[in-house]
C-alpha cells in the first residue's frame, strides 16, 4: 500500500520513468514516426496509422466507464491505468487510451487528471498543465474562427451576417464565468462591431470534438469547413467553409493531430489525445490514438468521460457508429462512497459506515449495468475501486447484492498495489472478452430528432418522456429546416443523477427531461441538446484546487493531489 503520508503527485515524483523512445520500441513503433517532446513525452506521426497499420486486425477495446459519481469522481481512470498494468502484468499487449486533462478542472475541483496513487501516467505534472500544447492549438483555432467572422463583418459583410444571430463564441481553457456572456467591439467604429458574445471552456469548443471526431488532416480541414458559426439575415446558415477558415484552422491543428505517448509508473504505453467534457461534449479521446492503438496493441483500455449513461452512451452512440469501433466488455467503476452518496448520504459522511444506505444507492449502480448489458448488448463487470474507508461489509453487501441479478463482480485495489491489485479484474476481462456481444445502439438515425432524445431519456435514465422549451421547439424546427435532423444527439446534462436535476440521486422514477435548448456541431455531426442549467463554461468552486498548487524554488510542483 502507499504510504498515507505520500500524495499522488509524490508518488509520481518519485517514479523512475523510462525513455519514451524505448516505451515506443517495446510496443513496435518505428523510430522515424517518433517526435519527442522531451525525454519522456513524444507524439507519433498519425501517418504512421495510415501507412503501416491499416491492415492490422483490431485489439480487444475494453470500455471503462462508472456510475453517477460523487463530485470528487470515482477513480474511473485510475481504474483505467490500473487495469491497463494488469493486463500487461499477464503478458498481453497493452495500451491505455485517455482524455488529455482540461485546466479547468485541474484548477477548480479535482486538482488533477492522471490517475492516482500506484496507478497513474506520467510524467503527471506536465500531463496535468500543458502537456505537448494540444489544447492551446485548439483553443486558437477556435478563436481565429472568431476573429475571422467579426473581421468579415467589418469589412463589409458580403455573407450578410446577422450579428444577432452569431452562434460561434471564443474559447479558453479555464473555468471562468465572468466570460460567459460578455459584450465586445466596444470603442468606436474602427474597433469592430459592438454585440453579445461569450466564451466556452476549449473542451466544450466543437472544434475539440472535430478533432477528437476525425480521421486524418483531410477529414479535419473537411469537417472544421462545415461549422455552423452564424445564420444570414435571410436565415441562412453560415459556414467557416465560407469564410474560407478551414485551412488555417487545420495548420493550428497539424501537430496537435498527432497522438501524444506516454507511460504509465509500470511502463505501459499510453496514448493521451483530445478531452472534450462528458457532460456538455462526447467525453472521448480521439479517433486517430484510439485506432492507432488498437492497430497495435492485443488489448486497449479507454474510458469514457463520467458515467455510463453520459460518457459511455456518448461513447456508443457516437464515436462507435461513426468509426466502426466495438468495445469488447465495458468495466462500470463504482464506489462505496458513491453509492452511499446515492442513497442519500451528505458528502462529508461518506467516510463512515453506512449499510442502508448503502443498498438503497445499489440500484443507481444496476440502472448503470442494464444500460450496458440490455440497451447496447455488451458484456460487462462491475469494478469496486476500493478505498481505505471501505469496510468489508460494505464491499460483501455490494458483491451479494450484484450477485443476485446476475452481474460480475470484481474488487480493484489498483490504487494502492498497482498492477497487482487489479489482476482479479483484468482476468474477468479478457474472460468477458472471449465472447463479446453485438452492439446496439440506443436509437436510430433516422427517427426525428425528438424521437431520439427521448429514446436517450427513456432508455438509459429512465424517464417517463421528454419536455421540450420553446426555445428547442424552434431550434428543431430550423434543424429540419437545414437539413440536419439525421445526426446523432450529443447530450448535455449533469453528471450526478440520471435525471436533469443534479440534486436528484439513486435510480429515480416518474421524471421527466427538459431540453431546454439544442445546437448544431455539424462539424461534429452531432445535435447537442442542453437540459437543466448546463453551461459551457463552468465557473470555480468556493475552494478552487488553485489555493493549494504551488511551484517550489527548484520549479517542483505541489498541489497537484
Amino acid at each position: 500500500m502507499p504510504d498515507k503520508f505520500l500524495s499522488d503527485i509524490e508518488i509520481a515524483q518519485q517514479a523512475t520513468m523510462q525513455v519514451i523512445n524505448n516505451i515506443a520500441e517495446k510496443i513496435g513503433i518505428p523510430d522515424q514516426y517518433v517526435e519527442n517532446y522531451g525525454k519522456y513525452k513524444a507524439k507519433i506521426d498519425f501517418r504512421y496509422l495510415q501507412n503501416e497499420l491499416k491492415d492490422n486486425e483490431d485489439a480487444k477495446l475494453i470500455l471503462v466507464s462508472a456510475i453517477n459519481p460523487t463530485p470528487a469522481g470515482e477513480g474511473k481512470t485510475t481504474t483505467t491505468i490500473g487495469l491497463g498494468d494488469s493486463l500487461s502484468s499477464l503478458g498481453q499487449k497493452t495500451i491505455i487510451a485517455l482524455r488529455e486533462p482540461s485546466l479547468g478542472p485541474v484548477f477548480g475541483v479535482k486538482g488533477g487528471a492522471a490517475g492516482g496513487g500506484y496507478a497513474q501516467v506520467v510524467p503527471m505534472e506536465d500531463i496535468n498543465l500543458h502537456f505537448t500544447g494540444d489544447f492551446h492549438a485548439i483553443g486558437a483555432a477556435n478563436n481565429l474562427l472568431a476573429a475571422m467572422i467579426d473581421n468579415h463583418i467589418h469589412q463589409g459583410n458580403e455573407l450578410d451576417i446577422d450579428t444577432r444571430r452569431i452562434v460561434w463564441r471564443r474559447a479558453v481553457d479555464m473555468n471562468d464565468r465572468q466570460l460567459r456572456r460578455i459584450v465586445d467591439g466596444l470603442g468606436g467604429k474602427t474597433e469592430g462591431v459592438v454585440r453579445e458574445d461569450g466564451f466556452d471552456i476549449t473542451v466544450a469548443s466543437e472544434v475539440m470534438a472535430i478533432f477528437c471526431l476525425s480521421n486524418d488532416i483531410l477529414e479535419l480541414k473537411e469537417n472544421l469547413s462545415k461549422i455552423v458559426v452564424a445564420y444570414s439575415r435571410s436565415g441562412e446558415a453560415v459556414t467557416a467553409g465560407q469564410l474560407k477558415a478551414e485551412g488555417a484552422m487545420a495548420a493550428l491543428l497539424k501537430d496537435a493531430l498527432k497522438p501524444n505517448l506516454v507511460q504509465t509508473l509500470e511502463g505501459t504505453a499510453a496514448f493521451i489525445h483530445g478531452g472534450p467534457f462528458a457532460n456538455i461534449a462526447h467525453g472521448c479521446n480521439s479517433v486517430i490514438a484510439t485506432k492507432m492503438a488498437s492497430k497495435i496493441a492485443d488489448y486497449v483500455v479507454t474510458e469514457a468521460g463520467f458515467g455510463a449513461d453520459l460518457g459511455a452512451e456518448k461513447f456508443i452512440d457516437i464515436k462507435c457508429r461513426k468509426t466502426g469501433l466495438k468495445p469488447s466488455a465495458v468495466v462500470i467503476v463504482a464506489t462505496v462512497k458513491a453509492l452511499k452518496y446515492n442513497g442519500g448520504v451528505a458528502k462529508a459522511d461518506l467516510g463512515a459506515e453506512n449499510l442502508a444506505a448503502l443498498e438503497k444507492g445499489l440500484p443507481n449502480l444496476l440502472k448503470h449495468v442494464e444500460n450496458i448489458t440490455q440497451v447496447f448488448k455488451l458484456p460487462a463487470v462491475v469494478a469496486i475501486n476500493k478505498f481505505p474507508t471501505d469496510t468489508d461489509e460494505e464491499l460483501n453487501l455490494i458483491k451479494e447484492k450484484c450477485k443476485e441479478l446476475g452481474v460480475n463482480v470484481a474488487l480493484s485495489e489498483v490504487w494502492g498495489k498497482g498492477s497487482k491489485g487489479g489482476q482479479e479484474l483484468a482476468n474477468e476481462v479478457i474472460r468477458l472478452t472471449e465472447k463479446p456481444g453485438e452492439l446496439e445502439f440506443a436509437y436510430d438515425l433516422n427517427l426525428s430528432v425528438k424521437e431520439k432524445i427521448k429514446s436517450i431519456a427513456t432508455k438509459l435514465y429512465g424517464a417517463y418522456d421528454v419536455e421540450f422549451a420553446p426555445k428547442a421547439n424552434k431550434e428543431i424546427a430550423n434543424i429540419e429546416k437545414l437539413g440536419f435532423s439525421n445526426m446523432p444527439i450529443c447530450m448535455a446534462k449533469n453528471q450526478y443523477s440520471l435525471t436533469d436535476d443534479p440534486k436528484v440521486l439513486g435510480r429515480p422514477t416518474n421524471f421527466k427531461i427538459t431540453i431546454r435548448d439544442i445546437t448544431i456541431s455539424a462539424g461534429a455531426g452531432f445535435l447537442v441538446a442542453l437540459t437543466g442549467d448546463i453551461m459551457k463554461m463552468p465557473g470555480l468552486p468556493k475552494v478552487p484546487a488553485a489555493e493549494t498548487i504551488d511551484v517550489d524554488v527548484d520549479g517542483k510542483i505541489k498541489g497537484l493531489f
